[in-house]
């Protein structure tokens, strides 16, 4: 995993906010979160109308409404932070959800350095490893990959798997172009770990 470094592109908002500001800001959040804002999202409030646009699918994708079980959508959103390089989001992402959800340190470390064949994944786990890397590489899913993924889960729970890869896609080629400074508490990547694609069928 590369990490962008440099003083960051676009300066986040900072306090004193705006009240439709911090509203807006506190929507982004988790419901009487105790930490500022993310500087992931006071950056994108810079373009407000953007951001209120953006919102709601991501919200969706990390919401109660979702079908894929949370660890494995962390699966998903992990390697995929690795393989776009955002260190930043992948930090956010342990701590906040990996590590509460039960990633272990060896799955964590897997997302950077590791590939779908090791053996801190199970099945499903696997396939959601592989569907980020060839999502990454080539843009589609192989035959072979699709007809695993189709006998694990269903379709609705498919194209989910795919928008979510897609959508840390977008969140790391912002969180990179705009170079947005690291949280104090995020953790850091391994250093040096570059992720392995699977293998194409």
């Amino acid at each position: 995993m590369q990490t962008t470094a440099g003083k960051p592109r676009i300066a986040p908002l900072e306090p004193p906010y705006s009240a439709e500001t911090a509203e807006a800001l506190a929507r982004w959040m988790p419901p009487d979160s105790a930490i500022e804002p993310l500087r992931l999202f006071r950056t994108l409030m810079v373009h407000e109308q953007l951001a209120s646009r953006m919102r709601p699918l991501g919200a969706g994708i990390l919401g109660s409404s979702a079908t894929v079980p949370p660890l494995l959508r962390e699966v998903v959103i992990h390697r995929t932070c690795a393989l776009t390089g955002a260190t930043y989001e992948w930090g956010v992402h342990v701590r906040a959800f990996g590590e509460p959800l039960g990633l272990s340190a060896e799955q964590i470390r897997s997302t950077v350095d590791g590939a779908p064949e090791d053996a801190c994944w199970d099945g499903e786990q696997a396939c959601a490893m592989r569907l980020a890397d060839e999502l990454h590489t080539t843009s589609t899913l192989s035959d072979g990959l699709w007809e695993l993924l189709a006998s694990r889960f269903s379709d609705v729970q498919i194209i989910e798997l795919v928008v979510t890869a897609g959508w840390y896609h977008v969140i790391g080629f912002l969180c990179n172009a705009t170079r947005v400074e690291a949280e104090p508490w995020a953790a850091e990547p391994p250093a040096n770990g570059v992720p392995a694609s699977a293998p194409a069928d």
